[in-house]
Order: structure tokens, then C-alpha cells, then sequence
């Protein structure tokens, strides 16, 4: 990338300067740590020329796709990139997770994929109703639509077959479990758990960007392997991992989010853990073992 600033140890890479960010950013400063932050929205990068300097960089780019490019022209340059691009494009495609999770062992809901609406109703019947239909990529429980029958299904998929991008058409589709009411936020740190929370909130769906609340609670030794290995399944070190409890109150690996937003995670722990503090620290032994 092209930043206009002299050379630091570490970047910080984002379009945007949220309340997370302005945490990571205050705990590089406590922490004495030399940086430089890059709006990805002014960075480019050219392919014949390699970085003057290494450096390690934590991407915080909000957007998939961007933080995906972001990610691997910087990996391309030489710079170490935290999340690494393998793992963003991994934890940036429900597929690619669940199948990285199956892989692992791990236990997650029933999980199909249909090439085309059509195919995705032979899917659902195959599942069994009630199930979710989620897009490919996607966060904050955007376009997640519970398909209670077949015919609410029928009228979904007529939706998603009038869509102009093909990779629309591309349906993930998923058993509803019948949970609690809530879901589990992990937040693991270089292979280290920092806590749990239980999100609770008036929807269905329980994304604190749709207003659910936080609490922390001790998670089971299940959740604590649970969400460890969902982690490093996917390769992120630094992971939101979502999990959700079924009727049994057994715990399933739903997704594993990569760039991770910790601000309600931090409200409910408050001082137990210091979220940013901890993905400083671990950055900088991060640095320690690849550049010195």
C-alpha cells in the first residue's frame, strides 16, 4: 500500500474509525507502540514493487471484499496481515466456514447448498422446515430469512432468482434450532479464549448491531474447546466466534467472524478483560516472532 507517512512497526488498516478502533488505537498508545493508520478507501497497491519495511498489519477493513484484496496485496508486498487473508476469506463465506468447521470435527446445524433456487428447495425439503436462508456473505444478520414452510420458502427463493447477481442465486441454507433465548459470542486471541457473552434481544436474530444485549457469563469447558478450535479451524487469530445452544442445551458452532466488533462484548465484561489491550499485546509478540 502507499501510506504517506514514514515507516511504523505496525498498521492499522479500516475506511472507518469506529468505537473499536479508537480503543485498539488508545492501547497502541499505552503500550508505546509506533503505528500508522491507513484508510483503505486512499490505499493502493502496486504489484512490481515489494514493502521497504515489513510491517505486521491488523485489518479492520469493515467491507468483505475490500478487507479480502486489502489483505492479500499486503501479504503480496511482504507485510505479515492479522487476520491473514486465507482466514478472511474463509470467516467472509458461511460455506467456506461451515465446511472448514465440518472438517475440524466440529459440531454446527445442518447445512446445504443450493447452486440455484430451484436446487434450494430440494435442499430445505431435504433439511426439513423450519430452516434459515442466509447469504453467502454477509454480516450483522442482514437477508437472514427464516423459512418457516414450504411455501414461505417458494415466495423467498422467487425473490432470490430475481436478483442481478449470480453469486445471489448461490443459496445457503441451514436448520433452524430451536434455542434459548440467545446466542454465545466468544472472543478468542492468538488460541487464547477472553470470555463469553450471551447475547439476548427482542428478534429472533441477535446481533448487538440490531440492538440485543450483552451479558457474560462462565462458559462451559464444551464452549471454551468449542469456540478454541472453531478459531483455529478457520485460522484466525483473532475470532468472534458465535455459537448457538439447541433444545438439549448442546452448543453448535455457528460462524466465526474474522474482523471481529467487541464494543457490546466489552460493555458486558467491563474491566474482568480488556479486549483491545489483549489484541495489542498479542500483535506485538506476534511481530517479535516474525521480524526479529
Amino acid at each position: 500500500m502507499n501510506p504517506a507517512t514514514p515507516a511504523a512497526s505496525f498498521l492499522l488498516l479500516a475506511s472507518r474509525v469506529r468505537a473499536d478502533e479508537k480503543r485498539l488505537l488508545d492501547a497502541f498508545e499505552r503500550r508505546g507502540m509506533r503505528y500508522e493508520y491507513l484508510d483503505s478507501r486512499t490505499a493502493w497497491s502496486p504489484l512490481h514493487q515489494d514493502a521497504r519495511e515489513r510491517r505486521l498489519v491488523l485489518n479492520r477493513e469493515i467491507g468483505h471484499a475490500r478487507a479480502l484484496y486489502a489483505a492479500r496485496a499486503l501479504e503480496a508486498a511482504g507485510h505479515v496481515v492479522v487476520n491473514s487473508a486465507a482466514a478472511t476469506d474463509v470467516c467472509g463465506d458461511k460455506w467456506q466456514t461451515s465446511v472448514a468447521l465440518r472438517a475440524a470435527g466440529l459440531p454446527t446445524p445442518r447445512t446445504a447448498l443450493g447452486l440455484t433456487p430451484e436446487a434450494a428447495l430440494e435442499a430445505l425439503e431435504a433439511i426439513g422446515y423450519p430452516a434459515v436462508v442466509k447469504p453467502l456473505v454477509g454480516s450483522w444478520g442482514r437477508l437472514v430469512t427464516p423459512v418457516p414452510d414450504r411455501r414461505t420458502a417458494e415466495t423467498v427463493m422467487e425473490y432470490i432468482a430475481a436478483l442481478p447477481s449470480p453469486q445471489s442465486h448461490i443459496v445457503y441454507a441451514q436448520e433452524m434450532i430451536a434455542k434459548p433465548d440467545r446466542d454465545i459470542r466468544a472472543i478468542v486471541v492468538g488460541g487464547e479464549l477472553l470470555g463469553t457473552v450471551h447475547r439476548r434481544g427482542e428478534q429472533w436474530r441477535t446481533n448487538v448491531a440490531r440492538g440485543a444485549t450483552t451479558e457474560a457469563f462462565e462458559p462451559s469447558a464444551d464452549i471454551v474447546k468449542l469456540a478454541l478450535a472453531a478459531a483455529e479451524a478457520v485460522g484466525a487469530d483473532i475470532a468472534g466466534v458465535d455459537l448457538i445452544e439447541d433444545a438439549d442445551g448442546r452448543p453448535l458452532v455457528l460462524e466465526v467472524n474474522d474482523g471481529v466488533e467487541f464494543s457490546g462484548f466489552q460493555r458486558a465484561v467491563g474491566d474482568r478483560v480488556d479486549v483491545a489491550d489483549r489484541i495489542a499485546e498479542f500483535l506485538m509478540t506476534r511481530a517479535q516472532s516474525c521480524f526479529e
